[in-house]
């Protein structure tokens, strides 16, 4: 049974973007005070926060200092440094542990901890130099290219379809460790955010679709249109992974699905998803509050869905001619708007998002996506 971190203390999360900030709006609705830790100021979780501290996360003297001033802390994204993580575990609790993290934030050792758990996972091949580049498997091309590291929203990865292709690649621009993964002919690609407490209970979100643009999520919808037999099958996967890494907090686990309707995982990422912030308006508790309640041993929310849903991303691309029509889009009544207090709307930034509720899946994702092509009406 994990400590009890009560309403009125001091929570901490390594991290201070969006997934902090919504982490940090469900902590301090719930009671708590919230400690948020980056290397940057005025960021959108520190924006909210209670504390916002700006150091890098290689500054074990301010990162031990923070850790003091709290009682347990989580993370918004995995890339945190492993000495850091082990840093702040002197001093606070760390959940999802320093071991879950290590596991999932590197490619090679995700793939092998699915295999090695008989879990459904991709064929894939470790490259670790230049010589092991002669003994990938012909069966394994055409695949997918990735470094073990520091990759998401599709950087750090690239698709080959012939050995000189993916020699090239890895010689150009990577030339690190990295993992060839066989090419997996999808009909979808789906989502299932699983929540595990520290006394073993746990709690799963219907399986989410997602459709991306440019190797961003653009819409997800909830719930999935899949049959009840792989919405059940994806559900006891994301049992069997949490169970087998002793997860203490949030963690999505992306999957294909194939056309005969066989699952592969694809990924894991400890902590709430961008799939998932659908469930801030659809459903009874979100994977925020969750985050919350499992970090700090409280009993896990309801995962019951109001109605249907979809989100649809906002990245900087919105703001590209001026500022978008917010009046537009919030004219729908169904439509809820989620800003992450960013300042600078990059391209492919993700700078917020729609949701919409529905009777059904499609109408939602009619309704979010009509919304969302209304913010590029400015007015004349």
């Amino acid at each position: 049974m994990t400590r009890e971190v009560l309403p009125g203390a001091s929570i901490g999360v390594l991290g201070s973007g969006q997934l902090g900030r919504m982490f940090a709006i469900a902590a301090k609705r719930m009671g708590y005070r919230v400690y948020v830790f980056s290397p940057e100021s005025e960021t959108p979780a520190g924006q909210v926060a209670d504390v916002e501290v700006a150091a890098p996360y290689d500054d074990l003297d301010s990162v031990g200092s923070f850790a003091r001033q709290v009682e347990v802390v989580s993370f918004e994204f995995e890339n945190i440094p492993l000495p850091t993580v082990q840093r702040v575990e002197q001093f606070a609790l760390v959940r999802p542990s320093g071991h879950t993290l290590h596991t999932t934030q590197n490619r090679l050792r995700e793939k092998t901890f699915l295999r090695n758990a008989g879990l459904p996972v991709t064929p894939f091949f470790a490259i670790h130099s230049e010589d092991d580049l002669d003994s990938i498997p012909e069966d394994l091309i055409p695949g997918v290219v990735k470094t073990a590291a520091w990759g998401y929203d599709g950087r750090g990865q690239a698709r080959v379809t012939t050995r000189e292709e993916l020699v090239r690649i890895w010689k150009n621009e990577m030339r690190q460790d990295a993992i060839l993964e066989k090419w997996v002919d999808f009909s979808m690609e789906l989502s299932v955010v699983a929540v595990r407490g520290g006394d073993g209970s746990t709690a799963f979100y219907d399986p989410v679709e997602n459709q991306h643009r440019h190797h961003i999520l653009d819409v997800s919808l909830s719930p999935a249109r899949i049959s009840p037999k792989v919405t059940a099958e994806a559900i006891e996967i994301a049992r069997e992974i949490v169970t087998r890494l002793e997860l203490v907090g949030v963690l999505c686990i992306e999957m294909f699905l194939g056309s005969d309707e066989t699952l592969v995982v694809n990924e894991l990422a400890p902590r709430p998803h961008n799939s998932g912030h659908l469930t801030i308006d659809a459903h009874v508790s979100c994977q925020f509050e969750q985050q919350v309640r499992s970090i700090c041993g409280l009993p896990l929310g309801s995962t019951r869905a109001f109605r249907p849903a979809a989100m649809a991303n906002l990245l900087g691309d919105v703001w590209a001619e001026g500022e978008p029509n917010w009046a537009a889009a919030c004219a729908f009544p169904e439509v809820k708007l989620h800003l992450y207090g960013k300042s600078d709307p990059r391209p492919r930034r993700k700078m917020g998002h729609l949701t919409a509720t529905a009777d059904s899946c499609e109408a939602a994702a009619e309704l979010v996506t009509q919304a969302r092509d209304l913010l590029y009406l400015r007015d004349s």
